[in-house]
C-alpha cells in the first residue's frame, strides 16, 4: 500500500461525495455541473489535450484542479458578473492573469499570488478540454488561451551550503540528522517518495536504495548511498526496524516545524541565497540543496537526472539555480581532442629528434677523444 502523506485520495473522495447531490457551493449550477464533468473526465483520462500526458489524473492533481476551477468561477463572477465560466472572453481572461501577476489581486490571506503560471496552465487545460468535447458535438470553440503567459513563477527556497548543512546536522536530534543526510544523499522527493521507502528497499548493506516505480512521480530508480549509508544502517538497528517497516515513519507537518525551529536557532531569521528565510526551511528544500551538492560531482547530466528522477534537463537549473557552482576549468581543458593529438605528436617527434642529437654528440665526443689521444701520442714521439 502506498502512503498518501497529505490524504489527497480521501479528501477528494469525501469532497466528491459531498457535492454529488447538492453541487459545488458558491458557484452557479452551470459551472458546478461543468466542473464535475471535467473532473470526472480527468479522473478517467478522457478528452485530454493531444499535448498532455495520457491517463487518469492523481487525487493530488484532482484536488488542485477543483480548487483552481472554483477560484476561476468566483473571480469571473466578481470581476465580470459572469455565471458561466465558458462565457469569458480573451481580453477578460488576460486581464485576470495580469492583475494576479502584478499583485493587484491578492489571495484570501491577503498575499500576492506566487504561482500565476500554474493557474494559467490549469485554465488552458480546462479550455482545451472544453474545445475538444464541443468539437465532438460538431461545434468549434475558439482558443482564447493561445497567447496566455504560462511561465513559471519561480518560488523562493532555502539554500544551504555544505558547511551550513554540517552545522545544522550537528545541532539536530539524531533521528533528524539521519533524515536530513538521507534527503541530501538521495535527492528523494519528500514526503511522497520518502515516506514510502521500506527497509526492504535497501540493498548491499544499506549502500543502495531502490525507489520503486509505484511510489515515484516519474520513474523508479536504484541509486547508491554515498553519504548516509552508515547512519541509515545504525538507525535501522537502533530502531529495531524489520523488512516491511517504513524507514521514516514521520508526520511531514511535525518534521517541517522542527526543521524551521532548528534553522531559526542556528541561522537566525536571515534570508538564504535562494531568497527564502532560513526559518522557513522544509523537507522540500533539501531536494534543492541536494541538487546543488550533486551537480558539480556528476560528470554526466543524464546520470544526475536519473538520480533525481527527472525526465527533462531544465529541472537541473530549476532546482539548483547554479548556487554553489564554481569555475573548474584547467589549462589542459582548453585543448580540444584533435589539438591535443597534434601536440602529443609534436612532442613525440621532438623527443625523437633530441635522442638522435644526443647520439650524434656522443659519437663526436668519442671521435674527439681518439684525436686527442693521437695528438698526445704524437707529442711523445717528438
Amino acid at each position: 500500500m502506498k502512503i498518501d502523506p497529505y490524504g489527497h485520495k480521501e479528501r477528494y473522495k469525501k469532497w466528491r461525495e459531498d457535492v454529488e447531490q447538492t453541487g459545488i457551493s458558491g458557484i452557479s449550477k452551470y459551472n458546478s455541473n461543468l466542473i464535475l464533468q471535467y473532473l470526472d473526465d480527468m479522473y478517467y483520462g478522457l478528452n485530454v489535450s493531444i499535448a498532455s500526458i495520457k491517463g487518469g489524473r492523481s487525487p493530488s492533481r484532482l484536488n488542485t484542479l477543483r480548487g483552481k476551477m472554483v477560484f476561476f468561477c468566483e473571480k469571473f463572477n466578481e470581476m465580470y458578473e459572469l455565471n458561466k465560466i465558458t462565457a469569458i472572453d480573451e481580453i477578460q481572461l488576460h486581464k485576470l492573469f495580469s492583475v494576479m501577476r502584478k499583485g493587484e489581486l491578492l489571495t484570501k490571506r491577503g498575499k500576492r499570488f506566487t504561482s500565476t503560471g500554474d493557474y494559467v496552465k490549469v485554465f488552458k487545460a480546462f479550455w482545451h478540454w472544453h474545445m475538444k468535447i464541443n468539437r465532438k458535438k460538431g461545434t468549434e470553440i475558439i482558443d482564447i488561451t493561445e497567447d496566455l503567459d504560462s511561465r513559471e513563477d519561480k518560488p523562493k527556497w532555502v539554500y544551504l551550503d555544505e558547511k551550513q548543512v554540517k552545522l545544522l546536522c550537528g545541532q539536530a536530534k539524531h533521528k533528524y540528522k539521519v533524515l536530513m543526510m538521507f534527503l541530501i544523499d538521495t535527492g528523494i522527493r519528500a514526503p511522497t517518495e520518502l515516506m514510502n521507502i521500506k527497509i526492504s528497499d535497501l540493498y548491499n548493506d544499506c549502500k543502495e536504495v531502490n525507489i520503486r516505480d509505484e511510489i515515484s512521480k516519474t520513474f523508479g530508480r536504484k541509486i547508491k548511498l554515498m553519504l548516509a549509508s552508515d547512519l541509515i544502517k545504525n538507525f535501522i538497528e537502533d530502531e529495531e526496524l524489520q523488512e516491511e517497516d517504513y524507514l521514516f515513519q514521520i508526520s511531514p507537518t511535525v518534521v517541517n516545524r522542527y526543521l524551521q525551529r532548528l534553522a531559526l536557532k542556528v541561522f537566525g531569521d536571515e534570508t538564504s541565497l535562494a531568497g527564502e528565510k532560513y526559518s522557513n526551511l522544509t523537507m522540500y528544500d533539501f531536494r534543492h540543496i541536494a541538487c546543488c551538492y550533486w551537480l558539480p560531482r556528476y560528470k554526466s547530466e543524464s546520470a544526475l537526472k536519473y538520480r533525481f528522477g527527472w525526465k527533462k534537463s531544465d529541472k537541473i537549473h530549476y532546482y539548483s539555480e547554479m548556487l554553489g557552482m564554481s569555475d573548474t576549468i584547467a589549462d589542459e581543458d582548453m585543448f580540444i581532442d584533435t589539438t591535443k593529438t597534434e601536440l602529443e605528436q609534436k612532442l613525440a617527434k621532438s623527443d625523437t629528434e633530441k635522442e638522435v642529437l644526443q647520439e650524434r654528440v656522443s659519437v663526436l665526443e668519442g671521435q674527439m677523444e681518439k684525436i686527442l689521444d693521437m695528438i698526445e701520442d704524437g707529442k711523445g714521439l717528438v
